[in-house]
């Protein structure tokens, strides 16, 4: 075979890959022991109590592929959908679910809730997944999700497809008064072309803007605060081409600059997760068929997002990375197949998590009374911790 000829089946097999795993193809592998608790570092002082920590899978209906994402407002009220163009909602912390909405050729990619009855849906697009052919790109209710109706106003060129929506409440000074108030994003999509969409009307009206002179994917979208907030994105729209990127602002969206961007090509980001304004973590997926590299990474900051490093994950060419959670700035999961991840150091070290395979989105709900940790993959898990001070 010539060279030429190595270079595009290698090119066509990542593309595959990157096909595979974003539709939820990968084998579902059984969760491997824990370590024992007495290995583990000990929590330092702020964090969750060290205790004995038990993830339950909880009763939802059989899915055989990946689902993408789960959100709770409280540690009571949460919903999750998934491509088969399905809505979930429990109101008893995830013992019970209901179907809520059923949309053929819908592919629910994201889900953002202001409320306990204001919320949006992303949808994938057409010309992404089999089966994916709903043009709409978002939706929005206005009763718990009950019902879903298209978003209609979208100035500017509309996004092809979401992957990604980030809910920021913020306080601010009105006429003298404390005030709150809560802007929405909506990012996307894997594979390209690549949008953002920001609401400031509780996602009645949006205002979309072509970032593909910044990114060619955004596979998420986190903010910080009003100012500060982050893209997790790629260099190029063919993977083969593709190094992970990291875009942050500092002035709410008007300007983007690359803060991190891998070596190595085959690799896009996926998901973040910022447990303070100063400390973050992303994934970095990597889809080079050749299985001498094998070698995966997290990336992390601890300026704010000013400067970015690779932490070894593990070094196992069939491991393919997607959600993060970090519960506080040590301690967090990695989903990934064939298994998960855990750290207690903040990505010092990792050991198998029990939260099952391909675990796309991690979402963590505190009150007083303590912490819920929820990770939706093929079925969904959850993690109760104690409350602790801050």
């Amino acid at each position: 075979m010539s060279r030429i000829d190595t270079a595009r089946l290698r090119t066509a097999l990542a593309a595959a890959l990157l096909f595979s795993a974003c539709q939820g193809m990968a084998e579902v592998a059984p969760a491997p022991k824990s370590s024992p608790s007495a290995t583990r570092p000990k929590a330092a002082s702020g964090t969750v109590a060290d205790t004995a920590l038990t993830w339950r899978r909880l009763n939802t209906e059989a899915f055989s592929r990946k689902q993408d994402d789960i959100y709770f407002v409280d540690r009571s009220t949460g919903w999750y959908g998934n491509g088969k163009g399905l809505v979930y909602k429990t109101v008893d912390g995830g013992e019970t679910w209901s179907k809520q909405w059923e949309r053929p050729g819908t592919f629910v990619r994201a889900l953002g809730f202001v409320d306990s009855e204001v919320g949006i849906l992303g949808n994938i697009g057409p010309d992404s997944f089999p089966g994916a052919t709903d043009p709409l790109p978002l939706y929005r209710t206005t009763d718990g999700g009950a019902s879903w109706t298209p978003v209609e106003r979208i100035d500017g060129p509309a996004p092809v497809g979401i992957c990604a929506i980030d809910v920021l409440h913020s306080e601010y000074i009105n006429a003298g008064v404390l005030d709150r108030r809560t802007t929405l994003r909506a990012g996307g999509r894997v594979g390209g072309p690549a949008f953002l969409a920001t609401s400031r009307d509780l996602g009645r009206s949006w205002t979309s803007v072509d970032m593909s002179a910044h990114t060619a994917m955004i596979l998420d979208v986190k903010f910080v605060n009003e100012q500060v907030g982050f893209i997790a994105g790629a260099s190029h729209s063919d993977v083969a081409q593709s190094h992970a990127r990291i875009l942050k602002t500092g002035d709410g969206g008007r300007s983007w600059r690359t803060v991190y961007e891998s070596q190595r090509p085959y690799e896009v980001t996926w998901k973040m997760s910022f447990p303070s304004e100063q400390v973050g973590y992303v994934t970095v997926q990597n889809y080079d068929p050749d299985s001498a590299v094998v070698q995966r990474h997290v990336a992390k900051t601890v300026d704010g997002g000013e400067t970015w490093s690779e932490l070894p994950l593990v070094a196992d060419h069939k491991v393919r990375e997607f959600g993060i959670g970090f519960v506080d700035e040590l301690h967090g999961w990695v989903g990934a197949t064939p298994n998960g991840f855990e750290t207690r150091d903040g990505g010092k070290t990792w050991t198998p998590g029990r939260f099952g395979a391909t675990s796309n989105k991690f979402r963590i709900v505190r009150d007083a009374k303590g912490v819920s940790v929820f990770a939706i993959g093929p079925e969904v898990y959850k993690l109760d911790l104690p409350a602790v001070a801050r």
